[in-house]
């Protein structure tokens, strides 16, 4: 299929052949008929990544500081590589589309094949086929036009903006900022029977707006408008005022301040500051209140991407109630919106209207894109037709995010051969591909588990996948990489234990290996080798993890299984590594916290040959102390090892070795994974170590549930 993309480094417009977005649980895939272009939010992110790197800093404060700190933490050379890949990838624009269903996901009930809808949020972009999550999408009766329900997102915000005036029968309301938002808005409160007036600093969009009858529309900067605005209110003022511009000028804000009644509601819908004059909104006792997106929901994980709804007699207009609002009011014929298309592209001829919109070369409002739906589309795309020996190393990626991005794939390329890629998405895809020359991107992840030419597969998705993708890969005959953790709770370790046997049982002598990269530095292994491996030792893990925002996917159980589950296995599969036997003993303590997230932990763990181990994973640090130390006492003998970035040794006498940046044993971990699979060599972590780490690790849940040590 084919989908519009831009680069964040230059600018750059293409578009791309990429292979359809995976159909997840709970999605529906949606073959587009129109989408609509946001002028305001797509045309500022476009006018941002034409910039120079010194005006996209300007406008990017927020992702410089991040820069900066990546640079302390990763050194210069892998924060600019990152960095680099994050500019240099194609990203996708659009969040407002319709078009006919195409397939539905698991537990989808509400929608079927050959539904129209309208769909809206960030997986709603300008392509031929998208796959959306169900709460953000809404069916269309077959006798409403495709073309207008492509604005229902955008029709959804003025909703929004509405609800948030609370506006009664007969009010009137100042709607300042008369582009394409603005005038939606003015239409929905005229069919709504309250009294709408707008102004705009564009005699373009009030001629425009006069033009598609909407009488009371008027140029901000034209002498008396006040009084005009006063006339209209009777005296009064107005009602509410909904704030649809976008500018870094103060005078909307300011301007409703003058134009409010006592009492009166603001509502800002638009991107404009908000460092008003006291005055007015202090003698007037205003309410300004500020308009969330499409409505409640929007950027909820819950919401969104779990599809869970909020029950209608706690939240009537939920985003996809919004939604629903707008189709029906297209229904109704209570709206009409094709005086409001200016302009409409083809998909190829796409990169043009952002040149318009940049340029402001035309008039513009509604801007449509048509999409082609009598062409058969592919869902996969092959890149190449290489041929692949199965005696080599064969490896496919299911999830390419960043960490796979930005730590595998520069670890791999070259050591191996590269057949088959799928993600979430498709632009993704495609561009892993391109860049590190794998053979075909894949829409769907069975494509790479029934693949003949992969031996290999590299599991980097959301934690919560990682169980079903091992399980399939080994029920395939694969050689399995995954990241941490391998399961999110008991049941799961013990389906991929019982997977794994199988495999062995039924003549696949595979791989079955997690990232536990940190075995690998050479600072932990320079340690090691300091010790008399058959003596206890005594071990401080100290890990300043620093703060996640509480909706963070990783926090989420159900995704994420939480800090410990997805991030303390590492560390306590490291201590296993170092005490050299099997853990016996767990206990663990928590400081509550108000999420009950368990995210500032102290790890105790006994072993089999008398080592101890204290794991102490702290959230409630500050990030300017380096995050991870580690001490390890045995024989006289003391290692200290200083993030990963120097090793001090105490002993008969004292060394200090500093290694070039930070090495947490990426690289090691890779080489040494692909050469057993190679050499026909045991895995170096061996799968019994892998499952004890992250068994250990589930018990630690247990342990501060029950306020118990769990022994084995």
């Amino acid at each position: 299929m084919e989908q519009l993309t831009q680069q964040l480094k230059s600018g750059k417009m293409e578009i791309l052949e990429v292979p359809f977005p995976e159909l997840n649980k709970g999605n529906i895939l949606v073959r587009n008929h129109f989408s609509v272009i946001s002028s305001g939010t797509e045309g500022k992110t476009v006018s941002d990544a034409r910039k120079g790197y010194l005006a996209k800093a300007k406008s990017r404060q927020k992702e410089v500081k991040q820069v900066i700190e990546m640079v302390k933490t990763n050194g210069l050379v892998e924060t600019y590589s990152k960095v680099m890949n994050k500019l240099e990838a194609p990203s996708p624009l659009g969040y407002s589309c319709s078009g006919e269903v195409i397939a539905v996901g698991k537990e989808v009930k509400n929608f079927k094949v050959g539904d129209w809808v309208a769909c809206g949020g960030n997986s709603a972009r300008h392509a031929e086929v998208v796959s959306v999550p169900i709460n953000l999408a809404v069916k269309v009766p077959k006798d409403v036009s495709l073309k207008h329900a492509a604005f229902t997102t955008i029709g959804a915000i003025a909703i929004q903006g509405i609800r948030q005036a609370e506006l009664s029968l007969g009010e009137n309301c100042l709607i300042i900022g008369m582009g394409l938002i603005g005038q939606i808005t003015y239409k929905i409160l005229e069919a709504s029977g309250n009294y709408p007036i707008g102004i705009d600093i564009s005699q373009s969009h009030v001629d425009q707006a006069r033009k598609i009858g909407l009488k009371n529309v008027y140029n901000r900067n034209q002498d008396g408008i006040e009084d005009i605005i006063e006339s209209f209110t009777n005296g009064y003022g107005t009602d509410s005022i909904i704030i649809t511009a976008g500018t870094s000028s103060l005078d909307p804000v300011e301007f409703a301040g003058e134009m409010a009644r006592s009492k009166a509601k603001i509502v800002i819908v638009g991107a404009v500051p908000t460092g008003f004059s006291r005055a007015n909104y202090y003698k007037k006792e205003l309410d300004l209140r500020m308009s969330s997106s499409y409505g409640p929901g929007r950027n909820q994980l819950n919401y969104e991407e779990k599809g869970l709804d909020y029950p209608i007699g706690y939240v009537r207009w939920t985003e996809n109630r919004n939604m629903q609002s707008f189709v029906k009011l297209l229904e109704a014929n209570r709206i009409t919106i094709e005086p409001l298309i200016t302009h409409s592209f083809s998909l190829i001829d796409a990169p043009s209207a952002y040149d318009m919109i940049l340029e402001n070369s035309e008039f513009f409002t509604g801007i449509c894109i048509e999409y082609d739906i009598d062409t058969q589309i592919k869902s996969s795309i092959e890149l190449n037709n290489r041929n692949f020996n199965s005696e080599e190393v064969n490896v496919s990626f299911i999830g390419a995010g960043s960490f796979a991005q930005g730590t595998l794939l520069p670890n791999i390329k070259g050591k191996c051969n590269l057949v088959g890629v799928s993600t979430n998405s498709g632009t993704s895809s495609k561009y892993v591909a391109d860049k590190y020359g794998f053979k075909y991107c894949a829409a769907e992840s069975d494509e790479v588990y029934n693949d003949p030419n992969t031996n290999t597969v590299f599991i980097t998705t959301r934690h919560n996948l990682h169980a079903d993708s091992v399980i399939k890969a080994l029920e395939n005959g694969k050689n399995v990489f995954v990241e941490k953790p391998l399961g999110m709770n008991e049941e799961e370790l013990e389906k991929i234990s019982e997977a794994y046997k199988e495999a062995h049982n039924s003549g696949h002598n595979v791989h079955l290996m997690v990232g536990f990269n940190r075995r690998f530095a050479p600072a932990i292994q320079k340690a090691i080798e300091l010790f008399d491996s058959a003596r206890p030792k005594s071990i401080m893990i100290r890990v300043n993890a620093g703060i996640l925002p509480k909706d963070h996917w990783v926090n989420d159980a159900d995704i994420g299984g939480g800090r410990v589950i997805g991030e303390a296995c590492h560390f306590i599969d490291l201590a296993r590594h170092i005490g050299g036997s099997k853990i016996i003993s767990v206990s663990a303590e928590a400081i509550d916290d108000p999420n009950d997230l368990h995210n500032t932990v102290v790890v105790n763990l006994k072993m089999e040959n008398g080592s101890i181990a204290t794991i102490n994973y702290f959230s409630n640090g500050n990030k300017n102390l380096e995050k991870e130390f580690i001490e390890i006492y045995s024989g006289g003998t003391i290692a200290q090892i200083n993030d990963f970035k120097e090793l001090n040794i105490f002993g008969k006498k004292k060394e200090r070795i500093k290694y070039k940046g930070q090495d947490k044993g990426h690289k090691n971990e890779i080489e040494l994974f692909l050469k057993s699979i190679r050499d026909g060599e045991p895995t170096p972590i061996p799968f019994e170590e892998s499952y004890e780490s992250s068994l250990v690790t589930c018990k630690v849940l247990e342990s501060i549930t029950k306020n118990d040590k769990i022994l084995f």
